[in-house]
């Protein structure tokens, strides 16, 4: 499987303003995809193909006036632009035929020099490459320098350079995984377990364990309050406006941080622990549309469980997911008698048949864990893994290393 690996960049401000030029150009050359496109549509002829957009919109452009600065970046960043284009509208016409699943997707829109994200994406052919002292290197831009936090597992096929609101540079690479490797870093257990998620608690899980919520936005509200102030009492379009922005971005961005750290480091805690794992499938955009929304987006489950899929496909383990209407809380883990729905207010029940109190969310991972069929793993039945689409997510630089770290 395919994972992305991300470093932090520090380039200088000469380097700074080469991406900046070819941010703005790949911008450029998407804009023009688009509008070649669009007037295709109202003129009612065919789409242009992606050969002719690519002599129309680079090769015969650069000897314009008026678009000549595409050629002082790489072609390889203005082709990869228009791929990003093509692609938008195959997944658009997809979605109206119904072969592509999830929410709705609409036609492209421009882009704008004024995004909070501008990318560039650098594939084999454009020679890049990482030096001997621990740089990336990069047609037209230069030798960056890269915060190393591990070592990439294999050679990477392509970086992907990024500039966030938060004014931050990262280079995110695509690797290919090594089965074997992987294998050798997560050996088989036993175990499984179930996992109960809530807002209280974080997670509860089918043994008993209790996973404190961090509630990092809560946290850091106080701070993300006053920098929202100062941001709303500049001018706009001013310079301290723009500093203003920037200060409110990094205080974001130190939240979503701190937020994903603490997801990958707990996904990992439980591949690593168990072979089989049951999580239940929350309707996460009805529930960011009830009173608890600030606290659901604090709690970020759809990333959580989105890393646990991904790493359970590398790492040979389950991933089961059970229907969100299953009674997980009303059923009795003991004797399976169903009591009833209960209030959020009541954390702790006894059943009616049996007599057994029960904890509301250490039942309801242990009812997770019976509905999914892991149970019986507990008890020494090997678990296998099934088949579950991955997820190409930025991984960071989180895990388990298994080498010292890079120069």
């Amino acid at each position: 499987m395919q994972l992305r690996y991300s470093f932090r960049l520090y380039p200088d401000p000469g380097q700074q303003k080469a991406l900046a030029k070819a941010f703005g150009c790949a911008r450029v050359v998407f804009n023009d995809a688009v509008r070649a496109r669009e007037d295709a549509r109202k003129a009612q002829q065919p789409f242009p193909n992606a050969a002719e957009l690519s002599k129309r919109l680079i090769t015969e452009a650069k000897q314009t006036m008026e678009r000549s600065w595409l050629g002082e970046v790489s072609a390889v960043v203005l082709q990869q632009s228009l791929r990003d284009a093509d692609v938008v509208y195959r997944n658009f016409f997809a979605f109206l035929q119904g072969t592509r699943k999830g929410p709705p997707i609409g036609l492209p829109r421009f882009k704008s020099r004024k995004d909070a994200r501008q990318s560039i994406r650098f594939t084999a052919n454009a020679r890049w490459s990482i030096t001997g002292s621990g740089r990336l290197n990069l047609p037209k831009i230069g030798a960056v320098k890269v915060k190393w936090s591990r070592t990439l597992p294999t050679a990477p096929s392509s970086v992907t350079v990024i500039k966030d609101a938060a004014g931050r540079y990262f280079a995110s690479f695509v690797i290919d995984t090594d089965p074997a490797a992987d294998a050798t870093r997560m050996p088989e257990t036993e175990r499984a377990t179930g996992i109960d998620l809530g807002l209280t608690h974080f997670a509860v899980l089918s043994d008993g364990r209790v996973i404190d919520s961090p509630r990092f936005l809560r946290r850091a509200e106080k701070k993300l309050k006053k920098a929202q102030r100062e941001l709303s009492r500049k001018q706009k379009g001013s310079q301290n406006r723009a500093k203003a922005r920037l200060k409110v971005a990094r205080a974001h961005a130190k939240v979503a941080d701190a937020r994903r750290e603490f997801h990958h480091q707990l996904s990992t805690k439980l591949i690593s622990e168990n072979q089989g794992i049951a999580v239940e499938d929350l309707s996460v955009a009805g529930l960011a549309r009830t009173r608890l929304a600030k606290s659901v987006h604090d709690a970020g489950w759809s990333s959580f469980i989105s890393m646990l899929e991904y790493k359970a496909q590398r790492y040979g383990r389950t991933l089961v997911k059970i229907g969100r209407f299953e009674p997980t809380s009303q059923t009795c883990s003991t004797c399976g008698v169903k009591d009833g729905p209960k209030p959020l207010s009541v954390r702790e029940w006894t059943c009616a048949a049996c007599g057994t109190v029960h904890d509301r969310d250490h039942n309801a991972a242990l009812n997770v864990k019976r509905a999914a069929g892991l149970a019986v793993s507990a008890c020494g039945a090997p678990v296998r893994p099934g088949e579950i689409p991955a997820q190409r997510e930025e991984t960071g630089s989180h895990g388990i290393p298994t080498q010292s770290r890079a120069a």
